[in-house]
C-alpha cells in the first residue's frame, strides 16, 4: 500500500477552469486586452498564473504582465470560490485515504496564498500532511523540487509516493522524481496529453486511485 499520495490542485481535485478563466479575463478586459472564452483556458493553465498570463496577452511586454498579474490577483483572491468544485469521489477519495492512513499531500503551481484559502474553503475536515504552492524559493513544476519538498515535510520512501495529476506537468514532475504517476482523465487536458507523458497509471473514476494506492475499502 502507498504511505503518501501527493496531488496537482487545478483539474484533479478540483475544477476551477472558470474562476481562473473569469479572473484572467477581467484582468485582460482591464488592461485593454481581448479576453477569451473560459474553454480556452485549459491549454493556458499549468505553469502558474504569471505563464497564465503569458500565453492570454502573448504581446504584453513583461511590465505589462506585472500589471495584469496584480489585477488577476486583486479579482481571484476575492472570487476563487465562485465557480470552483470539486470533482465527483474527490472528497470520499481523500476521506477513505486517510482513513486507512495514508498520508495526502498537494503540489501545485498555483500561488501560495490562493492554495491555501481553496484548500481551508473546499476541504476544511481533511488532513493535509503538505500544502505546497508556488512559492519564490521553489522551481514550478516540471522541476521536481515540489515533490522534494512534500517529502522533506513527510519523510517517505519513493517506493511508497504517488503523484495524482491532469496534465502532462504533473507526468513529467513524477517521472523526474522517481514516484509513480496517475494521470486523471477529468482533468483539463486530454488523455492522449496523458499518453505521451508516459503516465504509469491513466484513471477515470477517483475510486480507481483506491485500488492503485493498494487501498481496499
Amino acid at each position: 500500500m502507498k504511505k503518501l499520495v501527493i496531488f496537482d490542485l487545478d483539474g484533479t481535485l478540483l475544477n476551477t477552469i472558470a474562476d481562473l478563466g473569469n479572473a484572467c479575463n477581467y484582468a485582460l478586459r482591464h488592461g485593454g486586452y481581448a479576453e477569451h472564452p473560459l474553454t480556452a483556458y485549459n491549454y493556458m493553465v499549468g505553469n502558474g498564473v504569471r505563464r497564465l498570463m503569458e500565453r492570454a496577452a502573448p504581446d504584453a511586454t513583461p511590465d505589462v504582465i506585472d500589471s495584469l498579474l496584480r489585477d488577476f490577483r486583486s479579482y481571484y483572491d476575492v472570487h476563487c470560490t465562485d465557480c470552483t468544485k470539486p470533482y465527483p469521489g474527490i472528497p470520499e477519495l481523500l476521506e477513505t485515504l486517510r482513513a486507512k492512513g495514508v498520508r495526502i499531500a498537494v503540489a501545485s503551481n498555483k500561488y501560495q496564498g490562493a492554495v491555501d484559502k481553496i484548500i481551508a474553503h473546499y476541504f476544511p475536515g481533511i488532513d493535509f500532511a503538505a500544502v505546497r504552492g508556488e512559492r519564490p524559493d521553489c522551481p514550478k513544476k516540471p522541476d521536481p523540487s515540489v515533490i522534494f519538498a512534500v517529502l522533506n515535510d513527510c519523510p517517505t520512501p519513493k517506493a511508497d509516493v504517488m503523484m495524482v495529476g491532469d496534465s502532462a506537468v504533473d507526468m513529467e514532475t513524477a517521472r523526474r522524481a522517481c514516484i509513480d504517476s496517475v494521470g486523471v482523465t477529468w482533468g483539463f487536458r486530454p488523455v492522449s496529453e496523458l499518453r505521451s507523458a508516459y503516465a504509469d497509471h491513466i484513471v477515470s473514476d477517483a475510486a480507481d486511485i483506491l485500488t492503485i494506492a493498494g487501498v481496499t475499502e
